[in-house]
């Protein structure tokens, strides 16, 4: 379990295909305390270390989890969000993050307010996920709360400590993020809604 409090960068430094699956060697100044099957959430996608050295480490995406995230865009140089899982004694500083990823969203706009950004994003509402007014929302592994939403939309504002801590500042329009939503909610849609009978 996670809490979407980003604590470093990976760069990835090679990608290799091997089948249907993709291992994706990272370098990262926390390489040194992660060890062999050590889950790390890496954009919001919480995948399993394989492999570890003093500077860098390996994880592998299988098919689904590429199909279903922002993951068959990445390129060598890239920075994504790194966070480790909760401590049993940590604390929750952001809200409830389980690392698997619902669906990818679209960058539709960046507003530099003068101390701040907004960032407006469009997902696909067919596959029944929603937000809510100043409800929380995991955008690339970064806790954030939502506001002007919609069906498909929401917005979120960033603060200069986020834009520069996460891979937000590297964000432009058009750009596929992971979004995970709120656990929360999605059990309560599932109560609401029930499950298709046969």
């Amino acid at each position: 379990m996670f809490t979407g409090i980003i604590e470093s960068f990976g760069t990835i430094q090679k990608i290799t295909q091997e089948g249907s699956n993709v291992h994706f060697d990272l370098s990262a100044s926390i390489a040194f305390e992660l060890k062999v099957d050590q889950s790390l959430a890496h954009d919001g996608v919480c995948l399993t270390v394989v492999n570890v050295t003093s500077e860098t480490y390996r994880v592998t995406a299988i098919e689904e989890t590429i199909r279903k995230t922002n993951l068959a865009g990445w390129k060598v140089g890239k920075k994504v969000n790194l966070e480790r899982c909760m401590p049993a004694n940590g604390r929750f500083d952001g809200h409830i993050v389980q690392g698997h990823v619902d669906q990818t969203g679209v960058v539709k706009g960046i507003s530099d307010e003068n101390g701040s950004w907004l960032f407006d994003f469009e997902f696909d509402q067919s596959t029944g996920n929603v937000t809510v007014e100043k409800g929380s929302i995991t955008i690339n592994g970064t806790s954030l709360t939502c506001f002007n939403s919609g069906p498909g939309r929401f917005s979120v504002a960033i603060i200069p400590y986020t834009y520069e801590h996460t891979n937000f500042h590297q964000l432009q329009v058009g750009d596929l993020v992971n979004l995970e939503f709120d656990i929360i909610g999605k059990y309560i849609a599932r109560i609401i809604k029930g499950y298709p009978t046969a």
